[in-house]
């Protein structure tokens, strides 16, 4: 039996289920590979799972447990970084390209204008350092590579900011979000599309996909306040006042155009955010 072209890495996720979506509505012959299959921190499980005959590898895998990294670096590196280059030096071997997704966090958070795909890393926290080490682990490999920066992923499933927000706003007399951290929310569902458009244009290196526009994380809940038909006071704050173990930027829009030369303006987080919520169920 021929291996199918295209590996998906992360089906379980929040992109990998939006990615498995999209790839069974384009029909592309493509095999998911489970965490039980394929461990990104062993080579001889990624050369076991990753046969010849695969043109495209997907990594929806990472650590993303940006709290979580502050006292676990190694750990979260050794996935984000680590796996990355092993996942690398296996698709140079067989000839496939390697899609795989960063952060905006490898950036320090202090510019005034967006980031573009090579303003140098400045990365505030361990996550932001874990995902870095995946950038340079690409960029020193000899594999054919597209490496997707994005930024406040969400969708209708998983543990996401939306679904919090519209729990919380249903069910809480009022809410805080911090108002002083600027940046691009992205909808999982517009991300998967858009890879597997940029795939068939042939992209590689660095991009950026976000939804279009940008906001503050306190705009955004208020967003998902009135979408949720509900009258819970969205009060703002500082990121002061909402202390978390790591450090957030306080500015990380993306700059999108390297993209949308390829894809066209991007659909605003207002219209991918109302499409999302839509279709919660829960």
């Amino acid at each position: 039996m021929r291996e199918a072209p295209f590996i998906l890495i992360g089906a379980g996720g929040m992109l990998g289920r939006a990615m498995h979506r999209e790839m069974e509505h384009a029909a592309l012959p493509f095999r998911a590979a489970g965490r039980d299959e394929l461990d990104l921190t062993d080579a001889d499980s990624i050369a076991a799972a990753l046969h010849p005959g695969v043109r495209f590898v997907i990594n929806c895998a990472a650590w993303t447990d940006v709290d979580g990294a502050e006292s676990a670096e190694a750990a979260a590196t050794l996935v984000n970084g680590r796996g990355v280059q092993l996942l690398a030096e296996r698709c140079a071997r067989i000839g496939a390209l390697l899609v795989t997704y960063g952060t905006d966090y490898v950036f320090s958070g202090d510019a005034t204008e967006p980031y573009r795909i090579d303003t140098p890393r400045q990365p505030l926290n361990a996550y932001g350092r874990s995902k870095a080490a995946g950038e340079e682990a690409l960029e020193g490999s000899n594999a054919r590579w597209l490496h997707i920066r994005t930024s406040w992923l969400y969708a209708p499933w998983g543990k996401n900011f939306v679904r919090t927000i519209r729990t919380a706003a249903m069910t809480r007399p009022e809410l805080k979000v911090v108002s002083d951290q600027r940046g691009r929310p992205t909808s999982a569902e517009h991300l998967a599309r858009a890879t597997l458009t940029l795939i068939d244009h042939g992209a590689t290196g660095h991009t950026h996909v976000t939804d279009g526009g940008e906001c503050t994380w306190h705009e955004f809940a208020t967003e998902i306040r009135d979408l949720a038909k509900a009258k819970t006071p969205v009060h703002a704050c500082t990121s002061a006042e909402f202390s978390r173990p790591a450090k957030r930027p306080a500015y990380s829009v993306l700059d999108l155009s390297p993209a949308e030369s390829l894809l066209g303006p991007m659909p605003h987080w207002k219209e991918n955010l109302a499409s999302v919520m839509e279709k919660i169920k829960d």
